[in-house]
């Protein structure tokens, strides 16, 4: 296509919302959310890979309501550790939080909630 088609294009799609990053990383935040069950850390990485601005990373997190956040990091902790076999507590605890912090859940919850599931 010649430039000129290119830039109206461009503008069009600009002009009628289809573009639009605020409403790409909402979606992304909650699609990733809901369906691969990610956490923020997780989340925003992959935002600022994709160069979205920092107002609008901030803008998505806001899609993530905290009560489903805190309730769907214990269900994955409990569906994890049903799956981890070993028999070392220390080892279990770090199999554990090191699944839950490779899928961007926050440290201080991953260390909490493994220390209240494996005693």
């Amino acid at each position: 296509m010649i430039p000129l088609a290119i830039d109206g294009i461009i503008n069009h799609l600009i002009e009628h919302n289809f573009l639009n990053e605020e409403r790409f990383a909402k979606s992304f935040a909650r699609g990733k959310f809901n369906y691969k069950h990610w956490g923020k850390n997780r989340i925003v990485r992959e935002l600022k890979f994709r160069n979205i601005s920092s107002y609008n990373i901030k803008t998505a997190l806001k899609e993530i309501n905290e009560d489903e956040y805190l309730l769907k990091l214990s269900t994955i902790a409990e569906n994890k550790l049903a799956t981890i076999t070993e028999t070392n507590i220390y080892k279990k605890r770090k199999k554990l939080a090191d699944y839950l912090l490779y899928r961007g859940w926050e440290p201080q919850l991953v260390y909490e909630k493994t220390k209240e599931l494996i005693n």
